[in-house]
C-alpha cells in the first residue's frame, strides 16, 4: 500500500465525518443555508491565499526543477482557477471583491492557516507536503461523494463540478505522487508526515463545522 493511502486509512473516521457533515449533505441536496455558504466562500477565500503561499514556499524548498515546477504550478492554479470559482460565487451571492479581501479569518481559519504557514517555514519538505495533502484529497473525495448524493442540478452544482473535475483530480494526483515520493526518499520523516497530515485533516473537518455554524470571534 502506498504511503498516501496509509495516511488516508489512518484517518478513515475523519474522512467519513467530513462526508457526513451537514454542510456537505445539505450542499449536495441543494438545501444548505445560503448564509452558511456565504460564510464558507469568505473564509475559504482567505484560506486559499495562504494555501497557495504554502505551495510556493514548499516549492522553493524543492531540490529538483520538476518538483519546483509542479508545486509552483499548483500555487498558480489555486490562485487562478480555484479562486476564480470563489470570486464567481461571491458575485452571485452579493459579496464584492473588497469584502472578500477584508474578511477577518474565523478562529478556525486563523488556526488552520497559521499551522500551514508555520509548517511551511519551520518544517521539512516532506512535512509540508503531508500538511498540504488532506485539503486536496479531501475536497476531491467529498466532491465525488456529494455528486453521488445529488439527485438534480441546483445552486451548488457548480461547486460539486469544480471539485470533481478532471483538472482538479490531476492536481490532487500530483500532490499524492509527491507525498509518496517524500515517503520513499525520507523514511525517517514518516512519523512527522503522519502528524502533519492528521493535524490538517482535523482542521479540514473543523472548517466545515466553522462554515456551517458561521463561527465568529466572540469578542
Amino acid at each position: 500500500m502506498s504511503f498516501s493511502n496509509q495516511l488516508l486509512d489512518d484517518c478513515t473516521a475523519l474522512w467519513e465525518a467530513q462526508k457526513s457533515h451537514p454542510f456537505i449533505t445539505e450542499l449536495a441536496a441543494g438545501t444548505l443555508d445560503e448564509a452558511a455558504f456565504r460564510h464558507w466562500i469568505r473564509q475559504d477565500y482567505r484560506y486559499l491565499l495562504d494555501y497557495a503561499r504554502l505551495f510556493a514556499v514548499t516549492g522553493a524548498k524543492a531540490r529538483d526543477e520538476e518538483t519546483m515546477t509542479q508545486l509552483l504550478g499548483i500555487a498558480h492554479s489555486t490562485l487562478d482557477t480555484e479562486m476564480d470559482l470563489h470570486r464567481a460565487f461571491a458575485t452571485e451571492y452579493g459579496i464584492d471583491r473588497e469584502t472578500l479581501e477584508r474578511t477577518t479569518k474565523s478562529p478556525t481559519c486563523e488556526a488552520y492557516t497559521s499551522f500551514l504557514i508555520r509548517t511551511a517555514y519551520e518544517g521539512s519538505f516532506a512535512e509540508s507536503m503531508a500538511a498540504l495533502y488532506p485539503c486536496g484529497q479531501g475536497y476531491l473525495d467529498i466532491g465525488r461523494h456529494a455528486a453521488t448524493l445529488a439527485t438534480a442540478e441546483h445552486r451548488y452544482t457548480p461547486w460539486i463540478e469544480m471539485y470533481t473535475s478532471e483538472e482538479f483530480a490531476e492536481v490532487v494526483g500530483t500532490m499524492r505522487d509527491l507525498v509518496d515520493r517524500c515517503a520513499e526518499r525520507f523514511p525517517g520523516e514518516h512519523e512527522a508526515m503522519r502528524k502533519a497530515f492528521l493535524t490538517s485533516a482535523r482542521f479540514e473537518h473543523a472548517f466545515w463545522e466553522m462554515a456551517y455554524t458561521q463561527e465568529q470571534w466572540e469578542v
